[in-house]
């Protein structure tokens, strides 16, 4: 006998009943609980952080309504990390970090300071900014830019003296030593130090004087600071107002025992003169040095290189620029 629409009606209320409870039973320890989230969908996304709204990945950016695995995010590498925001975690390498778990934080008092939804931007999101997808659904997040990984993604054995052996650098002309004082200011491409030597007689004869004149620019030649009295690699690299290098420029001359293999650098040249005259600027100009003569027959190497306050090749803009350094090669007679 078939049931009557009434009583099919009272089944159909039943059921509904049911898996409304089911759903309930679902949803509520996600909501509820902070210490879940939902868990990547599609190997991309990297959760970090709760909310009542779940952190866990959904749409594909790491953000959605979680779904009850454990948090997951990158571990923190203290080696080489430099960023003053502890949620801020290294990439491994270029490509994605392992994933570990780790709890989540409290509801209100997440790593980057927001209320833990990921909401900032206008979508649900991660709250690392190096994963991918961070930042809400397909970009949303406006003004947000993501922070670039520590150390720009490159294997860096260090960038002070923290993991060195070696004992601290003092200014004193010493090694093998660590130095800890910053590289400081360096110039902007087109006000870079440049020098040459533009006048150096081809043969001198042995103990005869002779001069080398030697153009710099984009050189305040007016700092010096003495190594034998401690200045040697103590001061950082400073700028004038207009954005010019200050600092002065060595020249070296030294025999060469062959013109085959590169020299013994331990030696101490025959000659050397650092110039700080006070001179210099932005317009090329030229200064000549007197070298006092060559102790032997031979070839002779004379170097120019301009140098900072504490006697540091200056640094460049771009790795493809040609430092200001000369040399030209003298035949000692």
């Amino acid at each position: 006998m078939f049931p009557s629409s009434s009583e099919r009606r009272r089944s159909t209320a039943r059921k509904l009943a049911i898996s409304a409870a089911a759903i309930v039973v679902t949803v509520l320890p996600t909501a509820c609980d902070s210490a879940y989230a939902g868990s990547p969908n599609n190997g991309n996304g990297v959760s970090m952080g709760s909310s009542g709204h779940g952190s866990g990945s959904g749409h594909g950016s790491g953000g959605g309504h979680g779904s009850g695995s454990p948090i997951e995010t990158r571990p923190v590498v203290p080696a080489g990390n430099n960023s003053d925001d502890p949620a801020t975690e290294p990439s491994d390498d270029a490509g994605e970090a392992p994933e570990t778990t780790a709890p989540a934080q409290p509801e209100g008092d997440d790593e980057n300071g927001s209320n833990g939804s990921g909401d900032a931007g206008g979508s649900e999101g991660s709250a690392d900014p190096d994963e991918e997808g961070a930042g809400g659904d397909n970009g949303d997040d406006g003004d947000a830019e993501p922070a670039p990984p520590a150390n720009n993604g490159l294997d860096v054995l260090g960038t002070d003296c923290t993991g060195s052996q070696l004992p601290p650098h003092d200014g004193f002309q010493l090694a093998p030593r660590c130095v800890s004082t910053s590289f400081g200011e360096v110039a902007s491409e087109d006000k870079s130090p440049s020098l040459l030597i533009t006048d150096a007689p081809r043969s001198v004869g042995v103990k005869e004087k002779f001069t080398i004149s030697v153009s710099t620019r984009n050189l305040v030649r007016d700092r010096f600071l003495g190594a034998a009295a401690g200045g040697y690699y103590l001061e950082s690299s400073f700028l004038t107002p207009e954005g010019l290098q200050r600092g002065h420029f060595h020249t070296a001359c030294r025999m060469l025992s062959s013109t085959d293999v590169a020299p013994d650098a331990a030696p101490a040249p025959e000659f050397f003169l650092a110039t700080q005259d006070n001179g210099g600027g932005a317009e090329p100009d030229t200064v000549t040095v007197t070298v006092t003569g060559m102790p032997t027959a031979g070839t002779a190497q004379c170097a120019v290189w301009a140098g900072d306050g504490s006697h540091r090749l200056p640094m460049m803009q771009r790795a493809n620029q040609t430092p200001a350094f000369d040399v030209v090669r003298i035949t000692v007679k």
